[in-house]
């Protein structure tokens, strides 16, 4: 599983579990993630790539805002 900057992924485990998010920054083991709200693109949380669902969405993170990617995000949950 090849993760890149801007991939939408889902929790799978945790307290943020089942919540959309945008992946910061990555490597084989973790991911830092952010949705805008509880995570800040300034603060990304650290999160084990076993506990994330990849989707085949992507979003272009340079020069975005918390709000724009709580709205971005916004839009993928309100899709189910």
């Amino acid at each position: 599983m090849k993760l890149l900057k801007g991939s939408v992924v889902i929790a799978e485990a945790g307290r943020d579990g089942g919540k959309y998010f945008a992946v910061v920054e990555a490597d084989e083991k973790y991911c830092l993630i952010a949705d805008g709200k509880s995570r800040k693109l300034s603060a990304p949380k650290r999160k084990n790539i076993k506990h994330i669902r990849v989707t085949d969405s992507m979003i272009d993170l340079n020069d975005i805002t918390d709000k724009k990617l709580r709205n971005t995000l916004k839009q993928f949950s309100d899709a189910e």
